[in-house]
């Protein structure tokens, strides 16, 4: 329970102020004896999907159970992480694990559609063009996600473009809108950025090309609508759905704008993509717990390393290329440079948790109010097999999830898409259905 003496109206203080003002949250806010929940200024729960390649080094290599370096044992007081899970010691209490997760979708396809099947659940259907089905996280953005400027936001370390992956295509992305448009992960943290904030390196340029922005698309629209009335029914359907483009410009560059974003520290405008992998992927990391704090979106996905990645490691001591290393043939120093790859990665998602867990969001922090995926599509990366493929929960939900820490072992072969229909239950849709789902899962 919230309580104060007083209760100021925020529209009040607004037309007090005689501008339109945003103003951060303030205790007087919330009337007297009336709990947070209830109230306008309810936390927003946030979601985030981190995907690795290439699985975990997990009990199914030649060496059996006593190499397994990624499943975490008890639950509560009695739970204990593995060797790759040990960086989430501080934030032990949030993380949920499953034992036994397949995702049939994307057996059989090596590393073709690991990627987009791991939050679709949907084999994609043969064709030349796009053909599979909304991902998961688009499903939840379009629930919780749409009164931000951008629904969702979708990035990765480095180019998703490589060969070992199928040198591009429709299926090296994590999300798809809807069942024909996949959305492409963007590397460029300077892209990220000015998708964010706007064009622009510092405040001032921001402001001035927003608002020549805002003049120009007032134009078009003006002239268009004229168009509009002289046109035959195809070319006004074509043109009909160039204005529904260009009012989703105009809606994100007006709430963008309408951001008071005085509160925090925006960094100035990355250069570009880095040569220090360790430095981009922690300032994706960064900008994505800035896009969190400012409430700019709250539905990320992210590709921290690319699926068919050649991608060295020479900063913790790999000087191999991950991708061609992931073929380990049971050899142990193979396996042994792929448990310290596999333990970096987490420690980058650890710091990430970290700022979530530091930054205040109510009564609570964003870590309290966020659930975050982390995961593979892919098991033992020398075969090439989906099954079982590691995945962990981390995060409170906004009071959605269970707390304590555990490792939940499931039924044999539980298909990953009952993961995804209890998280799409989790922030509040209710579907019987979600890819090839059989049901939900107790005790997350």
């Amino acid at each position: 329970m919230f309580i104060t003496k007083k209760h100021i109206s925020r529209r009040t203080v607004l037309k007090c102020a005689g501008v339109n003002l945003a103003l951060p949250f303030l205790g007087a806010m919330v009337p007297a004896a009336t709990a947070l929940a209830q109230t306008a200024a309810a936390p927003k729960i946030r979601t985030g999907f981190f995907y690795i390649p290439h699985g975990a080094i997990m009990h199914n290599t030649s060496h059996g159970p006593g190499m397994d370096r990624w499943t975490p044992s008890g639950a509560g007081a009695d739970f204990k992480l593995s060797t790759i899970l040990a960086p989430l010691e501080p934030h032990k209490k949030y993380v949920t694990s499953f034992g036994n997760l397949e995702n049939a979708a994307s057996a059989g396809s090596v590393h073709t559609l690991n990627p987009a099947t791991w939050l679709s659940a949907t084999r994609p259907r043969p064709g030349t063009v796009a053909n599979m089905s909304a991902t998961l996280d688009q499903v939840i953005a379009k629930l919780i996600s749409q009164d931000t400027p951008l629904p969702s936001l979708e990035v990765a370390s480095e180019t998703t473009v490589q060969v070992a992956a199928g040198s591009g295509g429709s299926y090296t992305t994590l999300s798809f809108r809807d069942e024909h448009s996949p959305l492409p992960m963007e590397p460029n943290p300077r892209k990220v950025f000015l998708q964010l904030f706007g064009e622009g390196d510092t405040p001032q340029e921001r402001a001035a090309i927003g608002h020549q922005t805002n003049s120009m698309l007032d134009m078009i629209l003006n002239r268009t609508k004229k168009l509009q009335s002289e046109l035959g029914g195809e070319d006004r359907a074509i043109l009909d759905n160039y204005l529904d483009s260009v009012r989703e410009i105009e809606r994100r560059a007006q709430k963008a704008g309408g951001k008071d974003l005085s509160a925090f520290k925006i960094p100035n405008a990355p250069i570009g993509e880095l040569d220090d992998f360790n430095e981009q992927v922690k300032l994706m990391f960064d900008l994505l717990a800035l896009a969190y704090q400012a409430d700019l979106t709250r539905v990320a996905s992210y590709i921290m390393v690319s699926e068919g990645t050649n991608r060295t490691y020479n900063h913790i001591g790999v000087p191999d290329a991950f991708h061609p290393v992931s073929h380990h043939a049971n050899d142990l120093e193979r396996i042994n440079k792929l448990v310290k790859i596999q333990t970096w990665h987490m420690e980058k998602f650890a710091e990430f948790l970290a700022k979530m867990a530091a930054t205040p969001d109510g009564q609570g922090t964003l870590l309290d109010h966020s659930i975050f995926m982390y995961g593979s599509n892919m098991s033992n990366s020398d075969l090439h097999n989906n099954y079982p493929i590691p995945n962990i929960l981390v995060g409170g939900g906004n009071g959605k999830m269970k707390l304590g820490g555990q490792h939940l072992v499931l039924p044999e072969r539980t298909p990953i898409a009952n993961l995804h229909l209890t998280l799409l239950q989790k922030v509040g849709l209710e579907r019987d259905k979600f890819g090839d789902s059989t049901g939900t899962i107790a005790g997350v």
